[in-house]
């Protein structure tokens, strides 16, 4: 008696070009639900969710244990932080933006795929057969759904902390300006909207590094690395205008939302450039993905 075979449709997979069933559906591997639940059950998104939550509340205990000299001559975020939710909600985004939230943006993307090929259960994926464009795309997805969702979980848990320790007062920018509760809320969700935009370029660096190594930590260190040396470069200012060039320059342009009358002109600019960095990285990415030798 002979017996069919079954290696018909797997020869290829793991270049995702190889012959398979009648019944084979490339556009049905991989749903992305089945991925966010994996990722969800995962570990390391439970405790970097649980942190992002924890930090507007170990902010506030550390403000209450703090002692109150006072208000200097000139206001700053700090000074005005326990004056309302809205001013806790915007020193918590100011204080997290340029680390926290580029580590956990880093975390997603480039612990990916990289984590796949460190437990040798990529070229299983893709023997299933799932097709590489498609397994990329849709991790990468999942990763962009975490990292917002994680970006927006810390204004929204800095705005409840901040109402039952400091009240629902106004905005009080350090320029002096005033905006009304609500209002000022509304800017500050816009502002870690922008946030999650500018690091694109971050999210797009990492999923580079994740697709070009098997070791998970070598590819969010780089895209943090990348980060701090970008923070750092756009410090010296004998390189007058070629720091507009760096992706990391316009980190801060959200801060034009605590004023009245908003002045969109940086954040326009922060914006084209992560998305033109974000573009080129996740270009090369799927590039080198897709020509990849997997043996891991």
């Amino acid at each position: 008696m002979t017996v069919p075979s079954t290696r018909k449709g797997t020869a290829g997979a793991l270049g995702g070009d190889g012959p398979a069933p009648s019944t084979y559906r490339p556009g049905r591997t991989l749903p992305l639900r089945v991925e966010l639940v994996r990722q969800l059950k995962r570990r390391r998104t439970q405790v970097t969710f649980a942190l992002v939550a924890a930090l507007p509340v170990i902010l506030w205990a550390a403000f209450a244990l703090a002692e109150d000299d006072g208000p200097g001559g000139s206001l700053s975020l700090v000074d005005l932080a326990q004056g309302s939710a809205v001013n806790f909600a915007v020193f918590a985004l100011f204080a997290s933006a340029s680390f926290l939230l580029v580590v956990v943006v880093a975390l997603f993307f480039g612990d990916t795929v990289a984590a796949e090929a460190s437990w040798s259960s990529l070229r299983y994926l893709l023997a299933a057969p799932i097709p590489r464009a498609r397994l990329l795309r849709q991790k990468a997805i999942v990763a962009g759904l975490l990292s917002t969702a994680a970006l927006l979980l810390l204004p929204v848990v800095a705005l409840l902390v901040g109402v039952l320790a400091y009240g629902a007062g106004d905005l009080v920018s350090p320029t002096g300006e005033s905006l009304p509760f609500w209002t000022g809320a509304g800017r500050v969700l816009v502002g870690a909207v922008y946030v999650a935009v500018h690091l694109l370029w971050v999210a797009g660096l990492a999923l580079l590094l994740s697709v070009s190594t098997d070791a998970p930590l070598g590819a969010v260190g780089g895209a943090v690395m990348a980060s701090i040396v970008s923070q750092i470069l756009d410090q010296i200012t004998a390189l007058e205008d070629l720091r507009d060039f760096l992706p990391t320059h316009y980190g801060d342009a959200w801060a034009a939302l605590l004023a009245q009358q908003v002045d969109w002109g940086d954040m326009t600019s922060g914006a084209f450039s992560a998305l033109a960095y974000a573009a080129i990285f996740t270009s090369a990415a799927v590039w080198r993905f897709t020509r990849k030798d997997v043996t891991s």
